[in-house]
Formats: structure tokens, sequence, C-alpha cells
């Protein structure tokens, strides 16, 4: 009970928000240092990563109001959850997909992610393949990693939502 009075949503929009910065400055390290290519759907995730760092500094500059609170913590939940699709896709991809890249047909967010590594291509530069797992730590690929860390930050921004609905 003591931890989770610990866990105001202020708290965690901070935890988030270098979580996020975090695992982007991280991944564009390991793509520097060990020549590591990212695919389309890791490009995905470092957006979503992006998008959730961004949001939490709102939350934090909003931290007096329990609407604006409750509204971050909502959208972040519902980030969280899409990086863990996304993710979950990119794990199912590399363990259990054969003869498949990342998708058939060039759906409109790998032509948008495409487009973005044109405009930023030291954030958004996607030249990797998804089904490819490279490099891995502690026998888990950076796929799984991230699913891990965004069914964190998913089980994080739900507890801040709850915190706001319950008035603490």
């Amino acid at each position: 009970m003591v931890g989770m009075k610990l866990l105001t949503p202020t708290r965690i929009f901070a935890l988030t928000f270098l979580t996020g910065a975090g695992l982007v400055g991280g991944g564009l390290y390991l793509a520097k240092t060990l020549n590591l290519a990212a695919c389309p759907l890791c490009i995905l995730q470092r957006m979503v990563y992006l998008a959730l760092a961004a949001s939490a500094l709102v939350g934090l500059c909003l931290s007096r109001c329990r609407l604006s609170q409750g509204l971050v913590a909502l959208g972040n939940s519902g980030l969280a959850g899409l990086g863990a699709f996304i993710a979950g896709y990119q794990v199912w991809l590399q363990r259990f997909a054969t003869d498949i890249s990342c998708t058939a047909n060039a759906p409109w967010w790998e032509e948008f992610v495409y487009w973005a590594g044109e405009k930023v291509p030291l954030l958004f530069e996607a030249t990797g393949l998804c089904s490819e797992a490279g490099w891995k730590f502690l026998g888990l690929a950076i796929a799984d990693w991230s699913l891990l860390a965004f069914s964190g930050l998913l089980l994080l921004s739900l507890i801040a939502f709850a915190s706001v609905l319950r008035g603490r």
C-alpha cells in the first residue's frame, strides 16, 4: 500500500517522460554503436515513445489540474497500448511468421515511416527488416524488451488514471 502512495500521477508522468526519452536515446545509441538498422515497426515504436514522452511532459506541466491529469493518463494508456500492440506484432513476426519482412503491400503507416525518415533521418530512417531480431540481450530481442516496456508504461498509466479518479 505504501508503494501505491508513492505512485502519484505526477511521478508517473515524470517516469514516463524519462522512460520514453531514454529509450529513444538508447535506441539511437545502440543503432550507432552496434550498427543496427531500424525497421518500419521499430520506427513506429520510436514515434510512440516520443509521443508518450511529450504527453507526459504536458501532464507534468498541467499537474495541478485533475482533469488534465486524467486526460493525459488516459491518453498515455492508449499510446502505451498502441505501442504494446506494435511491439507484440513485431515479436510475433520475429518468432513465428515465415516469409514476411514487415507487412504485405506497404500499408499507409509504412509509407508514413518512410516519409518521416526522409524528413528526419536521424530519428526515423528505416532500413532494416522487421522479421530479423538482430541484437539480443539476456536472450530477448529489442522488440521483446519494447513489448515489456510498453506493457509497464501501460500499467503505470492505468494506475495514474485510477489515482486521478480516486482523487489522490
